[in-house]
């Protein structure tokens, strides 16, 4: 009796996953070398040239999980409390918003943004994950493309209203669509 066992496609399944974790070491050495570095270039051009207020914030407290934020701070949200029975008020104090750069346990960088929210009135919600990249893939041009999409994410937030845009349909209506039209003037 022949107790060979054929690991052939395990064979390869392995192959990848050495791969990885060979990946997850070279990408760890680029944070440090390359991507924090030219992260905190691109957001500091962009801060001097719009002449937004911010914070190039580094979070390196744990090795191989560090990040780079844009941090707009936080301000008076205008909007305050009156307490009872007094002539207290209590500020509310609205976070202003951050793109963040993370990276990754196996290396790789994720980016999000996150919305500003007024403390004290509903809870932030979580970060939005605009996408996660390996170190060769971080360019300028992205972090550009990231602050764009950061601009529009808080730009929407502050520009907040629940009126739906109504629909009107274009084209071919069926009957019964353009009879209950009639119907309702």
């Amino acid at each position: 009796m022949d107790n060979k066992v054929d690991f052939g496609s395990l064979m390869v399944k392995v192959s990848v996953y050495k791969d990885i974790l060979s990946n997850t070491v070279e990408y760890r050495k680029k944070w440090p070398e390359l991507l924090k570095p030219m992260i905190k270039e691109v957001l500091n051009e962009f801060v001097v040239q719009s002449g937004i207020k911010a914070e190039i914030k580094e979070q390196d407290k744990i090795d191989n999980l560090e990040s780079v934020v844009l941090d707009l701070g936080r301000s008076s949200s205008g909007i305050s409390e009156h307490m009872d029975d007094t002539d207290v008020k209590r500020t509310m104090i609205k976070s202003n918003g951050a793109l963040i750069y993370q990276q990754l346990f196996n290396g790789k960088v994720m980016v999000m943004v996150s919305n500003p929210y007024i403390e004290g009135y509903g809870e932030p919600k979580e970060p939005i994950t605009l996408e996660i990249l390996r170190p060769d893939e971080l360019k300028p041009v992205y972090i550009s493309r990231h602050l764009e999409n950061f601009f529009k994410s808080i730009t929407e937030w502050e520009d907040f209203d629940d009126d739906q845009p109504t629909k009107t349909p274009i084209g071919f209506q069926p009957m019964h669509l353009g009879a209950l039209t009639n119907e309702s003037s």
